[in-house]
């Protein structure tokens, strides 16, 4: 492991995307996504994907350079076209254009089509509860859960996110996948030639399996059951029916480089409370509930431990494995 500054992290990362084919702005803007997640502990959507976006841009993919524009608005809604480009662009124009609605009208629905993978989905509601407004993401990626009873992958593994901030204390962060673990578990394990517990996926049969080989080549469990499937089929539908964005099975996987242009679709939903209860009820119902769950021994506020591992980096430097920092170097041509 190396430690490097957040700062630093950033102006390697955004330097190697641009070399890579991006615009300076849409390698900055995915530069600081990609550290924050890293700062998080979330290194499965940190820099481990600045040679991921790389490599995706150099097979086509991905359009580096595109510019994300409004495709349409319509009272409280409006939907962006990220234009085959990297993602964090134009999820950026459509919150920006969300919180701005959401202000006026008291609620608001942004969505993005022909989009990119978006990183941790939390990162994207980091700007509206700043702003003092709830926040939702919802996004879809390539197959990897199969229709309940079915065989063949069809949905994403589809997070979901959702911000509300506080006074006085940071936001109550919620963001979760929608398969019961992530599709990496898999492949480390297969890597490593050991079993998985059943219940992390399927086989190409659609039966449970502890075989991450066959794992790999059938489908992930959905979190919860026929629940958890049911939520993907959600937000899959959300962000696809409403925008003309790819279903996940339409869209080849980020693992390999070669491959289609994925264009998935995004869907970001801001409330501002003072349009509801107001926002002295809203402060008082969320801290009361903060107090009743931190007077139970053992629960940890959802964003606590993301946010104690940020400061932590933001003062000391991040932790990254040596193999992602020598690639990201090699890449920006360090």
């Amino acid at each position: 492991m190396a430690l490097i500054s957040i700062a630093d992290a950033e102006s390697l990362a955004a330097r190697a995307l641009e070399r890579a084919g991006a615009s300076t702005a849409a390698a900055q803007a995915t530069a600081r996504a990609l550290v924050y997640a890293e700062a998080q502990g979330t290194v499965s959507h940190g820099l481990s994907r600045v040679a991921q976006y790389a490599g995706h841009m150099g097979a086509g993919r991905v359009d580096g350079k595109a510019t994300a524009v409004v495709r349409r608005e319509q009272g409280a809604t409006v939907i962006v076209d990220a234009a085959d480009g990297l993602a964090f662009p134009a999820c950026i124009l459509a919150i920006d254009h969300a919180m701005t609605k959401a202000r006026e009208l008291g609620v608001a629905v942004a969505a993005v089509t022909n989009s990119y993978h978006f990183g941790a989905a939390i990162y994207h509601l980091e700007a509206i509860a700043a702003a003092g407004m709830v926040g939702l993401a919802f996004s879809n990626s390539p197959a990897a859960i199969n229709a309940w009873g079915g065989k063949r992958p069809l949905f994403g593994t589809n997070p979901i996110a959702a911000m509300f901030p506080r006074r006085g204390g940071e936001p109550l962060a919620i963001d979760l996948a929608l398969s019961e673990v992530a599709r990496g578990k898999l492949m480390v394990a297969a890597k490593e030639g050991k079993a998985i517990p059943t219940g992390w996926a399927l086989d190409e049969d659609g039966q449970p399996t502890t075989d991450p080989a066959r794992g790999l080549k059938g489908s992930m469990a959905p979190a919860g059951g026929v629940k958890g499937a049911m939520l993907a089929l959600t937000v899959e539908l959300l962000v696809t029916a409403l925008t003309g964005a790819h279903f996940g099975f339409e869209a080849d996987s980020f693992f390999e480089v070669p491959g289609n242009r994925p264009k998935l679709g995004q869907l970001f939903l801001v409330i501002d409370p003072a349009a509801m209860g107001g926002g002295e009820v809203f402060a008082e119902r969320i801290e009361t509930l903060v107090a009743a769950m931190l007077a139970d021994d053992g629960v940890r506020l959802p964003g606590a431990r993301r946010y104690a591992l940020a400061r932590k980096a933001a003062s000391e430097g991040l932790n990254v494995a040596d193999a992602t920092l020598a690639q990201m170097r090699a890449l920006a041509g360090d």
